[in-house]
């Protein structure tokens, strides 16, 4: 039951992220984060009406370690995007963050079967061989760290979001999100570089990275909802296709034959984690 909700998040987050990497090549993340979150809360709010739950400290609680997890690897994420290939760093960070999960799950008394322990291995490689095929220049290496960074973030925050209570509909999220605007833009207000960062060339591509991540994240909290967090967090880590042929298509981003197969291997990993889910 999950799949069908899972699916359209992937598809959100990959948009979302092809999108916000852009802005970040054209404004310091730290201000394309900041707004991002905040365009992200004003279309979260009419969500808390049409998914209605129970406001308690629990919720929020978690809402908040969600969005300190997500948020951090969401500025991680969109620094790889911007200094190295969107084709090597979305893959990797969607590995990571859906291993985490899955690694939860395992200690927690879930058990994997001979395929997801043979796609695990897969993406193991995949990171391998994409380091291994970065140029050496400190961009992209970077590039790669930053993505590994980025998904250990966004593992975290599906464990956090998973971990709210059941009744409490869409609240986790917006005062997550609620708190981490104020945070940021707070942050970027005290920063005297951030203040007069150029913000209009990236606006349009920024908003639609906020509210679209929005509309993933609310698609992923149902899905979680109606099946297991496992199956839904590698489903989910299929956003890099998008983000991939989008680079592909839209920046006619080539990459070496090394780092396509570890591509290749990433995303294939993904897929095999999700069969096997």
């Amino acid at each position: 039951m999950s799949v069908p909700f899972a699916l359209p998040s992937a598809l959100s987050y990959g948009i979302a992220d092809f999108a916000g990497g852009l802005a970040a090549r054209r404004t310091p993340v730290l201000v394309v984060t900041t707004l991002a979150q905040a365009a992200g809360f004003v279309a979260l709010v009419p969500t808390v009406l049409l998914l209605p739950g129970e406001l308690s400290l629990a919720a929020v609680g978690w809402g908040l370690a969600a969005s300190v997890a997500g948020v951090t690897g969401l500025m991680l994420y969109l620094r790889g995007l911007a200094v190295g290939p969107m084709g090597i760093v979305a893959p990797l960070s969607a590995v990571v963050g859906a291993g985490l999960p899955l690694l939860v799950g395992v200690i927690g008394g879930e058990r994997p079967g001979p395929v997801a322990w043979f796609a695990m291995a897969l993406a193991l490689a995949a990171i391998v061989m994409a380091t291994m095929g970065t140029d050496r220049t400190a961009g992209a290496r970077g590039g790669v760290l930053l993505g590994l960074a980025a998904g250990i973030g966004f593992g975290l925050f599906f464990v956090a979001l998973d971990a709210s209570p059941a009744d409490s509909g869409m609240w986790p999220q917006l005062a997550g999100r609620c708190a981490a605007t104020l945070v940021l833009g707070a942050i970027v207000l005290a920063s005297r570089g951030m203040r007069g960062a150029p913000v209009r060339p990236a606006l349009g591509l920024i908003v639609a990275s906020g509210v679209l991540d929005t509309f993933a994240n609310a698609l992923f909290l149902v899905a979680t909802r109606l099946g297991d967090l496992g199956l839904t967090s590698v489903v989910v880590s299929l956003y890099p296709v998008v983000v991939v042929v989008l680079a592909r298509l839209v920046l006619g981003e080539r990459l070496t034959r090394l780092q396509l197969t570890g591509t290749g291997l990433a995303l294939g990993a993904s897929a095999l984690l999700a069969a096997a889910g």
